[in-house]
């Protein structure tokens, strides 16, 4: 298992250093461009997929690739809030990379911190499967169920006390983070949303840790699965823009599959629920969420 753990360490790094490269200029990319770049990324997880499935077996193939799923399809949930949070930035596009950067590295980090505790704490103290499956299942009823709100990042409490603490320049400074003048030190709107966007990041990974655990709880697949599901967001980003519109049942589809994942933990003691039928369930949910908005909107803009 350690070599394993190499393995994909290795991967993980040259693959980030890959996406360092492609996003190089730092310029709005063609949709041509973003989606090809999808594809490597999504084709990249499928055979570290296949990889999982011949050394550790179908079952813990079948894991990885719910696991992938469920975290890819609550990582496009979160890059609507992203949208959001540069539309109100009114972060020019040429440095709406350097923010995906900063913002991706940090739920790398986040994540990463929580499955070391949820893992932990799950195999130390059984009776959080069931905490984490009644919150699950709260998450997804409030998810399904809760109105269109407009995100508004000015009611932040870290940005409303982070400008109280910082003077914040007006206009946007290139690509800094930081500029002096006067004597005086000041951040720019650029590293504003960056924070916001880390805040951001803490949030989501608060729901979607649980949400892996509930499928397993070997560190492994957690780690690999969630990790993967970050890998490329930022390409992920630039074609999500053009077809917006089409994911508008999305969080209907997210709902019913975080609150499945919950009722899977609290039951675990009682019932078992065989992973093919789970993967089953979770794709066939996300293709009719797709299928029925797509009805809504037959035509591409």
């Amino acid at each position: 298992m350690t070599m394993q753990y190499v393995i994909f360490g290795i991967l993980i790094i040259a693959a980030f250093m890959v996406d360092l490269w492609a996003h190089r200029k730092g310029n709005d990319p063609s949709f041509k461009e973003a989606l090809a770049w999808t594809c490597v990324w999504v084709g990249l997880a499928l055979g570290f997929n296949v990889y999982v499935a011949l050394t550790q077996g179908s079952h813990q193939g079948m894991n990885f690739l719910m696991g992938y799923i469920v975290e890819l399809s609550l990582s496009v949930d979160n890059l609507f809030v992203m949208m959001v949070i540069f539309a109100y930035f009114k972060v020019p596009k040429r440095l709406q990379h350097t923010v995906l950067f900063w913002g991706i590295l940090g739920a790398f980090v986040m994540r990463g911190i929580f499955i070391i505790v949820g893992v932990a704490l799950v195999q130390k103290f059984h009776f959080m499967m069931y905490i984490f499956g009644l919150f699950l299942v709260y998450t997804g009823i409030k998810t399904a169920l809760e109105k269109k709100q407009d995100i508004d990042p000015q009611q932040n409490p870290i940005l409303r006390g982070l400008r109280k603490l910082v003077p914040v320049t007006e206009d946007y400074e290139g690509d800094r983070f930081f500029v002096r003048r006067a004597g005086r030190l000041f951040i720019t709107p650029l590293m504003v949303t960056v924070i916001i966007m880390e805040v951001t990041d803490l949030i989501f990974a608060v729901d979607s840790i649980p949400a892996i655990l509930g499928i397993t709880t070997d560190p492994f697949i957690v780690a690999t699965s969630n990790f993967f599901a970050i890998l490329g967001l930022r390409s992920l980003y630039f074609v999500l823009h053009r077809f917006l519109a089409y994911f508008k049942y999305l969080k209907y589809g997210l709902g019913f599959i975080l609150s499945f994942v919950g009722l899977k933990m609290v039951l675990v003691d009682f019932i078992h629920i065989p992973i093919l039928l789970s993967l089953a369930i979770v794709v066939g949910t996300l293709m009719l969420t797709m299928m029925v908005s797509l009805w809504e909107r037959p035509k591409f803009k």
